[in-house]
């Protein structure tokens, strides 16, 4: 089998291009406009195996996507490639419309070319996975779950962005005949995770000694996924999933993000003692705009229709994933010394009339 991954020099892509290498032994092209997010180390074990090749370029140039897909004849499409990160969204939402919205565009034109010249045993097989967030759905009350019909309501410039690509995804199926699926994932954490996001931000910090800030009073709740759960379940869903469905990605794990950095310093502590309770460095700032209370997957369709089932629980992914990071100090070090050093990110700047 041989398959595309955009984004696949990122967190979940490299994540999915590892196990699509490794474990289900596919080639792989890797399609990476290579942002600040974005490391070919991630990429090194894949690699190795000769069945992965990484090309750098933007998905928005669609041209350019045309000719790459019309090359590689691939049987699978993962869209990953997009702006993730909700805090840069609000200052600067002009790189997420861009890249989710119109790359998103320029992805599925690409693929449509290809997929129309194929043979129709081809066609039935070819597959074109749209990888999305739960964001899109907005904020949960105390209670329910976000299940495949659950109406969106996108609250950041983010969300907003992906939200829009997944429509356009679900047309270009209805439309078109594309056989395009779309899933929606719940928070991911796990190793090779870019240092501006919670779980390794609070990690490094907390190493480091530094200050410990949590939005508002640290009740939000996210429902965390490991990473190579998520990635066994994106190809599965490529692989069985029905076109024009929607498949919900969750790890039945919901965490205040308050409880979420208590478990980090208490990890830390029990692995790097040192003389103050890394509790002791918490602290509460104020909150980001338009931050959603509560996030939570209902999974159950994956689980029932094709068999996906969670290999880590919270507890032992998040062991993992510190392990991970005290001893890949080669992998973050420069990251924290060259791109981001942990400094807060997400304040809306004012714009003159």
């Amino acid at each position: 089998m041989k398959a595309i991954v955009t984004g696949g020099a990122g967190f979940i892509g490299s994540a999915l291009t590892r196990h699509l290498a490794l474990e289900a032994g596919a080639e792989v092209v890797v399609i990476d406009k290579m942002t600040y997010a974005a490391t070919r180390e991630s990429l090194s074990t894949a690699e190795k195996t000769g069945r992965v090749r990484l090309i750098v370029e933007d998905i928005c140039n669609q041209p350019v996507m045309t000719e790459i897909i019309a090359r590689e004849k691939p049987q699978q499409i993962f869209h990953l490639a997009a702006e993730s990160h909700v805090d840069r969204s609000i200052s600067g939402p002009g790189a997420f419309v861009q890249t989710n919205v119109v790359g998103s565009y320029s992805m599925l034109e690409a693929a449509r070319a290809y997929w129309a010249t194929l043979e129709r045993a081809a066609q039935d097989a070819f597959r074109f996975l749209h990888v999305s967030t739960d964001e899109v759905y907005g904020s949960l009350g105390a209670d329910g779950l976000f299940t495949e019909e659950t109406p969106y309501d996108p609250s950041s410039p983010y969300s907003a962005s992906k939200a829009a690509s997944d429509h356009l995804a679900k047309a270009w199926h209805r439309t078109y005949g594309l056989p395009v699926v779309v899933s929606n994932c719940s928070n991911n954490y796990g190793p090779y995770h870019f240092p501006e996001k919670l779980i390794p931000l609070v990690t490094l910090n907390a190493l480091e000694g530094k200050p410990l800030p949590v939005y508002g009073k640290g009740d939000n709740i996210r429902d965390w996924l490991f990473v190579e759960d998520h990635a066994r379940a994106l190809a599965l869903i490529a692989s069985k999933g029905r076109p024009g469905e929607t498949y919900n990605v969750g790890g039945r794990n919901e965490r205040t993000n308050l409880q979420v950095v208590e478990a980090i310093c208490d990890e830390l502590d029990r692995l790097r003692p040192v003389a103050e309770p890394r509790r002791n460095l918490i602290t509460f700032v104020t909150d980001r705009p338009g931050h959603d209370h509560r996030y939570a997957i209902d999974a159950t369709k994956l689980e029932g229709e094709l068999g996906w089932r969670a290999q880590e629980n919270f507890d032992s992914g998040l062991r993992k994933t510190i392990a991970w990071y005290l001893d890949n100090e080669a992998w973050w070090g420069p990251l924290r010394n060259t791109v981001y050093s942990g400094q807060r990110l997400g304040l809306a700047e004012k714009v003159n009339a």
